[in-house]
């Protein structure tokens, strides 16, 4: 499986999985919710598709007229989250080309899409953590498409005449970039649920980002 930006792609998730795009949006909604609260909470093998109907208040095996197994269930969970992170690359202001500002704009997007729904994002927190053999190679290889295609867009048409021209601009790069990596991963670290995630964060990171624009751009730029 890999998380791909496109509409092209929303269609194809549409056609595989046709009788269960087929029900009510509401219906839907519930079976989706249902299914990330109850593999957020118990991980992959544990995960009861029993406790998943009776949460989402549907017929017993009903579930599997839309989804061949419980597998397939949990992989389709990325192709939701995939919907959300659209969301979240729709609003960006891609005329914005400091870098910066770009990452201060999608942060503060990502802050509101994730209170908007938390339960996907603790999904997606707790699969990172996930064992099972039976999905875990899957769940390596959305992570690292996520964070490529997610870096990718972050990073497209960004000015780079604004850094310093006595530093290797890869080395900025990649300091910048793991630099994120490593605050995302310790705030989520710190987090129950993303509906607990405070706007504070975002002043946090402020921070971190004027750090690295005094380290790494020029100075009539800072």
């Amino acid at each position: 499986m890999v998380i791909r930006f496109s509409h092209e792609y929303k269609n194809e998730v549409v056609i595989i999985y046709s009788k269960f795009y087929g029900l009510e949006p509401e219906k839907r909604e519930r079976i989706i919710n249902a299914a990330l609260k109850e593999f957020a909470r118990n991980g992959f093998e544990k995960a009861s598709t029993n406790g998943i109907i009776r949460e989402a208040g549907i017929s017993k095996g009903s579930l599997f007229n839309y989804f061949n197994s419980k597998k397939e269930l949990y992989l389709f969970l990325f192709d939701y989250i995939q919907e959300i992170i659209n969301k979240i690359y729709a609003e960006v202001d891609w005329k914005e080309t400091d870098l910066f500002e770009r990452m201060r704009q999608i942060g503060l997007i990502k802050f509101k899409i994730m209170k908007q729904y938390p339960q996907a994002f603790d999904f997606f927190k707790n699969a990172g953590d996930e064992s099972a053999p039976e999905v875990k190679s899957e769940i390596a290889a959305i992570g690292k498409e996520l964070i490529e295609s997610g870096f990718g867009l972050g990073y497209k048409n960004i000015d780079l005449t604004k850094f310093r021209d006595d530093m290797d601009r890869e080395k900025m790069m990649n300091i910048i970039t793991w630099t994120i990596l490593s605050f995302a991963e310790q705030q989520r670290n710190k987090v129950g649920s993303f509906g607990d995630i405070s706007i504070d964060l975002l002043g946090e990171w402020d921070g971190y980002f004027d750090i690295l624009k005094r380290c790494f751009y020029k100075k009539e730029e800072q």
